[in-house]
């Protein structure tokens, strides 16, 4: 028997669905999550701390309306809890798992979120448009292929000056990351660092090399 994984296009694990509740900005959230999709107990560590650290740095360069991109959402809590926080943010999230997606769609239904696009998508191959704000925790699991890809992705769907946001171990690979982000977008930033979480910012376009000055160390 094959193992499932959550990056799985259509997990046919048998469902062990459960409520999961967490506090983030002040603001309370419940997510229903289920087999087969990633964190399924609690909101993990590096969404969090990704959560945090965008938020204070979005704030904080008055970026909080415009379009919004979640790549490999899973069951949705970063879209979901940006979405609060930010209501004036055009949202769409997506997951190749299909399980994650309706779980997303759910989510965002019960925590009050509206007007927030969830759908079916390996990496950006059916993502159209342009983003302001682009947040992912990639899939390491999957590969670094697959993780690069979600870059790549992410830099062809990013309007000029938009922001991303990313989150990696840095024993999984959050050096490799920053480096070849740098080179894509010309800059990389490390905003924050906790318990080994590495939190990464990269701006496309013009606006880069100013915005990209500050670095964690």
């Amino acid at each position: 028997m094959l193992l499932a994984h959550y990056y799985d296009e259509n997990p046919s694990g048998e469902s062990d669905r459960r409520v999961i509740q967490t506090r983030v900005h002040g603001m309370d959230f419940f997510f229903t999550t289920d087999a087969d999709v990633f964190s399924k107990k609690f909101l993990d560590f590096g969404s969090r701390t990704l959560l945090l650290a965008a938020i204070e740095d979005l704030s904080d360069a008055g970026r909080k309306k415009g379009k919004l991109l979640d790549i490999g959402c899973g069951y949705g809590p970063m879209g979901i809890i940006l979405k609060r926080v930010f209501p004036a943010m055009e949202v769409t999230m997506v997951d190749i798992n299909n399980r994650a997606v309706a779980l997303a769609r759910e989510n965002a239904e019960a925590n009050g979120v509206k007007c927030v696009d969830v759908h079916q998508s390996d990496g950006c191959s059916e993502i159209e448009g342009l983003y302001d704000v682009v947040v992912t925790n990639p899939p390491v699991r999957a590969g670094k292929k697959t993780v690069f890809s979600f870059y790549d992705g992410a830099f062809e769907h990013m309007a000029e000056g938009a922001f991303l946001y990313v989150v990696l171990q840095k024993k999984q690979g959050a050096p490799s990351t920053e480096k070849y982000l740098a080179e894509k977008f010309g800059n990389c930033s490390i905003i924050a660092k906790d318990s080994g979480y590495w939190i990464m910012k990269a701006v496309k376009g013009e606006a880069a090399a100013e915005d990209s000055e500050a670095s964690v160390e």
